[in-house]
């Protein structure tokens, strides 16, 4: 019988054995207990989700292994990263990680299924110069750089081994954390918007079903859109970005909330969907969604200023926790997929969620969704989070619907979330260590943290 990871593994190892046996799709966490029922030992009645888009662990954080030994970020000697990875035409035959001085980003990565595949290499992950003859993928930021990222990091809880759900772009990644399986997609694309909903439903029809209070609130475009025309179903759940503020300020937020920012109608994935034809700007219509805007993204995909994401993410991570219900939330920030960006940490298997197989495009590599994609940076933010603490067990973007049905016993959606681990060890249900947290910092406005051209 096929058993529930329970350690990390490595790349190509399959599951260990332990004496829990895998759960079944449509099965609930406590099926003695009623479905909708608040679990009491885990310690927020409000949960909320913040994922934002592109880099991997090493790219974003990996400079937190220098004053940390517990981080499994890049290696150091005498204050330089050592990791590599081989050249190609165009660049040095060894690029070395380097450190990058200011908010800036190039287009020389990429996360496509073959590019992601390539890049791992067999679990050797030496393939991200490669794929794009390009040093960029090398590169890593700093705390200078990124003093939100690495001051959130520091003061609560960082997952070492948080995957992408798996090795592709952003599309299927964000269908995993919606719906627990990509269902045959692995592009980022217009068309996959107009698909059906998934045969197994989406986190909104748990919650929706079992009357689970929930909100997407989106600053021009809800990313819910990747599930395509199931949002219709749910169009009285999705609000703009200046009512999570006011229902931060007033102590409103629903028991989940997701909460997107600015896609930018020039960004990949703005523009296949501000393109799409009749009837789809009209779906868009009815949730007030806008692509008109050209004030700067703030996802943080390549080519964007990080400037403004991490400004948009400072403002919505310190909104929670000046907010009254401070004391009864929690807060997952994350990222889709890795970006094309190196990261070390060979992706280990994973349990595929379905039948559906992925939908191969001419040239792909062989695969199904049967392994994670690389890491990315995942914080878990509460008044319970262990302070300055990491956790080395294995999580994927399905572990955010796992703690969604194990907080209110809902059944899973698929064969990954019914196994995937919940975020309970980020947590300490005790008394709560960051009740009054410190330290947070903004991005400036000028110096290596601030956009490198004008503020928009």
């Amino acid at each position: 019988m096929v058993r529930i990871l329970k350690e990390p593994i490595q790349y190509g190892q399959r599951m260990s054995v332990s004496a829990e046996p895998v759960r079944e799709p449509g099965s609930r966490p406590s099926p003695d207990e009623a479905p909708g029922s608040s679990n009491p030992d885990m310690p927020f009645e409000h949960l909320v989700v913040v994922m934002m888009e592109n880099h991997s662990f090493d790219n974003l954080l990996g400079a937190l292994s220098l004053t940390r030994t517990d981080v499994h970020g890049l290696t150091f000697e005498d204050g330089k990263a050592t990791n590599s990875n081989p050249g190609g035409p165009g660049t040095p035959p060894v690029v070395t990680a380097f450190p990058l001085t200011n908010t800036s980003q190039g287009s020389d990565v990429s996360q496509t299924w073959k590019d992601s595949h390539d890049q791992i290499d067999g679990g050797r992950m030496d393939g991200f110069v490669r794929t794009m003859n390009s040093e960029q993928p090398m590169g890593y930021y700093t705390p200078a750089v990124l003093p939100f990222a690495y001051s959130l990091a520091s003061t609560f809880t960082v997952a070492n081994q948080w995957f992408s759900s798996l090795p592709g772009p952003t599309y299927p990644n964000r269908r995993f954390l919606l719906a627990g399986t990509a269902y045959g997609t692995t592009q980022t694309r217009g068309d996959p918007l107009l698909a059906d909903s998934p045969p197994s439903g989406t986190v909104f029809d748990l919650l929706s079903n079992q009357g689970i209070s929930w909100a997407d609130y989106f600053s021009d475009l809800p990313m819910s859109v990747v599930i395509g025309r199931s949002i219709l179903d749910h169009a009285d759940h999705h609000h703009v970005i200046d009512t999570f503020f006011e229902d931060c300020r007033t102590g409103s937020l629903p028991q989940v909330s997701f909460v997107d920012p600015r896609i930018g109608v020039a960004s990949r994935i703005g523009q296949p969907i501000a393109q799409l034809p009749f009837p789809f700007d009209e779906w868009l219509k009815r949730i007030d969604a806008d692509l008109s805007n050209a004030d700067p993204a703030e996802t943080e995909e390549d080519p964007q200023d990080m400037y403004y994401g991490e400004a948009w993410a400072y403002r919505v991570v310190t909104s929670v926790i000046q907010s009254p219900v401070w004391p009864q939330t929690c807060l997952i920030y994350l990222y889709d997929e890795h970006g094309g960006y190196y990261d070390h940490v060979a992706p280990p298997a994973a349990i595929p969620p379905d039948d559906i197989k992925p939908i191969l495009q001419p040239g792909d590599p062989d695969g199904g969704y049967d392994m994670y994609g690389p890491r990315v940076p995942a914080i878990v933010v509460s008044p319970h989070s262990k302070p300055g603490a990491t956790t080395d067990v294995v999580h994927d973007h399905t572990s955010v619907l796992a703690t969604i049905e194990a907080k209110w016993n809902l059944p899973a959606l698929t064969r990954r979330d019914a196994n995937a681990r919940d975020i309970m060890d980020f947590l300490d249900p005790g008394p709560p260590a960051l009740l009054h947290p410190t330290g947070i910092a903004p991005p400036q406005t000028t110096g290596p943290s601030g956009p490198v051209g004008p503020i928009n």
